[in-house]
């Protein structure tokens, strides 16, 4: 039985306590919360490094993906494992390796055997990149998509992107809509691809229930992808998005029935006044499923900045409702990222869930800020540099300014907390004595 077949027969499983036992909240809910397919939990069995679980969505904390991997351009076992630890050791809740160069199985596996939070793959990358370098990306089979699905899956994968939602209807809709950047989705593109040079159906449409068999058997969490999300914020919340959050809706439902735990991928680049609209239609159409985004980037003009153009956005979409929130690097539409890069990106998107998790009111969001406030009021630079979300960094720029006691070179002597501090001490000490 899958973790969702056990949720709705009523069990309670470890996994399901354990993560109920982490965000503060009962493991009835999170039993209910599965069943009902509002909540996953990504777990394969034959990840066996896995450690830190993650419960992804409504009422827990929202969560953070980083993407690591090779490129055709640049290859490196070393520095992926590298970038891997990083992210870790930032605090992102999951990864996903999207390697496309290299030895793309040694890779996967090797960071599958490392990795003590869930890894996600898109199993459709190296398909169509294997067919690509012998006889070509239009010549690949059915059956081959379907035999990498399943290898990955046995390897130990707990999640994967697949684009189900890409199929002949929707790329009509786009089409009609005329875009201005068609598809930036590399799996959507591969499908397109194959789709209209064979004339033929996108396989992980047409055969869904050979996916959801796969899926079943190894207990994979299926993150049902955005093939046609928009690549610029003009072609934001058009019809093909929308066909296509459509028809992933109707495919939810279905794995459900199946006892297939499923996420909801969305956009991508969005203006901050449609971000509210895109959230609540998503989670209205696919059932409440959880809801993963790429940011969203909320401008198309910050290169060496998306990460924070990304982190608005992903702030805005975890208050209205996103679960779970996929980086942006600095290096986003420029290269691929660094070790450093990664780091960076993990960062300031805890941050922005974070920001999220406190305006929606998640459970135990606000602690840390409290406890931070009451550090700062007593001057407590140890306190404040533990509680800090990047508590190297803080630790580095405190020594850096190269200042001794209780301080900052912000405000030296005239520190505003200090001189109130004493004024309220002051105050207390002539109310005694009066």
């Amino acid at each position: 039985m899958t973790l969702l077949s056990k949720a709705g027969s009523g069990e309670i499983t470890k996994e399901m306590k354990t993560v109920a036992k982490k965000e503060g909240v009962d493991s009835e809910y999170i039993r209910e919360s599965i069943a009902e397919g509002i909540i996953v939990i990504p777990y394969n069995k034959k990840h066996k490094s896995l450690e830190v679980l993650s419960g992804i969505g409504r009422g827990l904390r929202t969560k953070v993906n980083a993407n690591i991997g090779t490129s055709s351009e640049h290859t490196s076992l070393e520095e992926e494992i590298e970038k891997l630890d990083a992210a870790i050791k930032a605090g992102t809740d999951t990864v996903m390796d999207l390697s496309t160069g290299g030895d793309i199985d040694k890779i996967r596996r090797t960071i599958i055997d490392r990795s003590t939070v869930p890894v996600g793959t898109v199993p459709i990358y190296q398909a169509a990149i294997e067919f690509a370098k012998r006889k070509g990306i239009v010549n690949m089979t059915e059956d081959y998509i379907f035999d990498v699905i399943e290898k990955q899956a046995k390897d130990g994968v707990d999640f994967m992107t697949v684009h189900c939602g890409v199929t002949r209807e929707s790329i009509k809709r786009l089409r009609n809509q005329g875009r201005i950047l068609d598809i930036v989705s590399r799996g959507g593109a591969f499908l397109v691809e194959w789709m209209i040079y064979n004339k033929k159906e996108n396989p992980l449409f047409e055969d869904y229930d050979r996916l959801l068999e796969i899926a079943k058997k190894y207990d994979v969490t299926l993150s049902l992808g955005d093939g046609l999300r928009p690549g610029c914020l003009a072609d934001a919340t058009d019809r093909g998005q929308i066909q296509e959050t459509v028809i992933l809706g109707e495919l939810a439902k279905r794995a459900l029935k199946e006892g297939v735990q499923v996420i909801i991928e969305g956009p991508g680049h969005m203006p901050i006044d449609q971000i509210e609209a895109n959230v609540l239609l998503v989670k209205k159409i696919c059932g409440g499923a959880p809801f993963y985004v790429l940011g969203p980037l909320v401008t198309d003009i910050s290169p060496g900045y998306d990460h924070i153009t990304g982190a608005i956005g992903g702030a805005l979409a975890g208050y209205w409702g996103a679960d779970y929130l996929c980086y942006l690097t600095p290096s986003e539409h420029l290269r691929l990222p660094t070790v450093d890069d990664v780091r960076e990106g993990v960062i300031i998107t805890r941050i922005a869930a974070h920001a999220a998790d406190i305006a929606k009111g998640t459970s135990g969001a606000m602690n840390k800020d409290i406890e931070m406030a009451r550090a700062r009021k007593k001057l407590n630079w140890e306190k404040q540099i533990s509680l800090s979300i990047d508590p190297e960094k803080a630790r580095r720029y405190r020594k850096e300014s190269k200042i001794t006691g209780d301080k900052c070179t912000m405000c030296g002597k005239y520190c505003a907390i200090d001189i109130v501090n004493k004024y309220f001490s002051q105050g207390k000490a002539e109310h005694k004595v009066k």
